[in-house]
């Protein structure tokens, strides 16, 4: 007998609504900035998302309350998109938000590869951390992750460790813990 194959169910996002008065501008960069840095899907003025798990649900919640304190509404939602294909389509756009950043990341460390050794090391350091960072909001991983981490690894082994400890950071592959760390 055949199995027949039911399509899986779009999966759960968290939501966050919010409104923040205009004026201080302040609390706005600041709220847009972190956003920024989490990589929400902007859905539309006022409305972002992110794929639902304690960690992002935790986020966005943290986030709501930093704009009520600045005078703002907010509330976080959980929500299905109603097709897979609205799903796919928010899932591509963060997708391709992360791979602009891991393209500059791949270019930045391709030319540090020829400059002199102290300042190799520092950027190496620097993109080693902005690896971590991409890393944290990418939920839907472009191949430009993997030409990223090479040429990350290319210019690790390129560059002398200054204070001793390894030049290697955690690698594609590695789970991120809720500490931001890798095993």
């Amino acid at each position: 007998m055949a199995t027949v194959e039911t399509p899986r169910p779009p999966g759960e996002w968290v939501l966050l609504s919010y409104h923040l008065p205009r004026e201080p501008s302040t609390p706005r960069i600041s709220l847009w900035r972190r956003l920024k840095r989490l990589g929400v899907a902007q859905l539309s003025d006022g409305l972002v998302a992110l794929p639902a798990d304690a960690r992002t649900t935790e986020q966005l919640e943290w986030v709501a309350e930093e704009v009520l304190e600045a005078g703002g509404t907010a509330g976080v939602w959980l929500a299905r998109a109603t097709t897979t294909a609205q799903e796919h389509t928010l899932a591509a756009g963060m997708a391709e938000a992360r791979a602009a950043e891991y393209l500059e990341l791949t270019t930045a460390a391709s030319a540090a590869s020829s400059v002199e050794d102290v300042a190799r090391g520092r950027t190496f350091q620097r993109l080693r951390g902005q690896w971590r960072e991409i890393t944290r909001r990418d939920f839907f991983p472009p191949p430009e992750r993997d030409e990223a981490w090479a040429a990350l690894r290319v210019l690790g082994d390129v560059t002398e460790p200054a204070d001793g400890r390894p030049t290697r950071g955690p690698g594609p592959d590695q789970p991120i813990l809720a500490s931001g760390r890798r095993r």
